[in-house]
């Protein structure tokens, strides 16, 4: 479970980057009631996805050589430049070194020994998002790649994270958590590329998820905000109720009633 309440080595951050800002606010506006609000000129266009005054998530715009429109999951980190030194030890790249953020913290993005973007924050006024596993706010992320044993031996290294197996109806699922920090600090999945069959040839990624109350309204909403539904509404025993969309730029994202929700 993600909470505010963050640990090393678990998401405390996530934003997404788009080729129409504005555009983007308004999908997210209306679809989870999110309000954009600028950090102003300084931050580049940089801004906050604020849900009844807290903050939820990220937001900017993208330009040619940003790479595709996508979101990215931040995961804490006591040390950015030592973490992004270990990554590279371990066959990944740093693609933007850590940077002071306004004395709000150091960011860094890095790539996996896959290639899958990922972020560091380590916090300095701003701890993470102010709201997490709520209706609205990030609840679940999920990584999808090509060999499961080598993403959890280079999560280990780089961020200090625990895999276990759980067994559910068809298979075995691969759970993540903070290292020494228990089921409870569960936050996310590896899962085979293979089991993402939504769209042909899809890249490895990390999948942020964030809860919903209308599982099947919300992906209604989105394609007609001109988004796309990658998978539609499907339960899954145990977990709850999940679709997998895309926003009209493209970014990949989930919204699920998670389980737990419901009782």
């Amino acid at each position: 479970m993600l909470t505010t309440r963050f640990v090393d080595g678990a998401p405390n951050w996530v934003d997404v980057g788009a080729t129409d800002i504005d555009r983007a606010a308004s999908f997210y506006g209306a679809l989870f009631g999110w309000r954009f609000e600028s950090a102003g000129p300084e931050a580049g266009g940089y801004g906050f996805f604020r849900l009844d005054g807290r903050t939820v998530a990220g937001g900017m715009q993208t330009g040619p050589g940003q790479g595709p429109p996508a979101w990215t999951v931040y995961f804490r980190t006591p040390d950015a430049q030592a973490t992004a030194e270990t990554a590279e030890r371990k066959h990944g790249r740093v693609l933007l070194a850590p940077t002071d953020v306004m004395g709000q913290g150091t960011m860094a993005v890095l790539a996996d020994q896959a290639g899958v973007p990922f972020g560091l924050w380590q916090p300095g006024g701003t701890k993470g998002v102010d709201l997490a596993n709520e209706p609205g706010s990030l609840c679940w992320v999920e990584l999808y790649t090509p060999d499961i044993a080598a993403a959890a031996a280079f999560y280990d290294a780089t961020l200090g994270l625990e895999t276990s197996a759980a067994a559910f109806p068809g298979g075995v699922y691969t759970c993540v958590n903070p290292a020494g920090a228990g089921e409870d600090a569960m936050f996310g999945g590896i899962v085979p590329l293979a089991d993402d069959p939504t769209e042909a040839g899809s890249d490895a990624h990390w999948l942020p998820y964030f809860e919903a109350t209308d599982v099947d309204a919300v992906a209604g909403r989105a394609q007609e905000l001109g988004g796309r539904v990658r998978m539609p509404a499907t339960d899954v025993e145990g977990v709850g109720r999940i679709a997998k969309l895309a926003d009209p730029s493209g970014a990949r994202f989930a919204v699920i009633r998670s389980a737990a929700q419901t009782k």
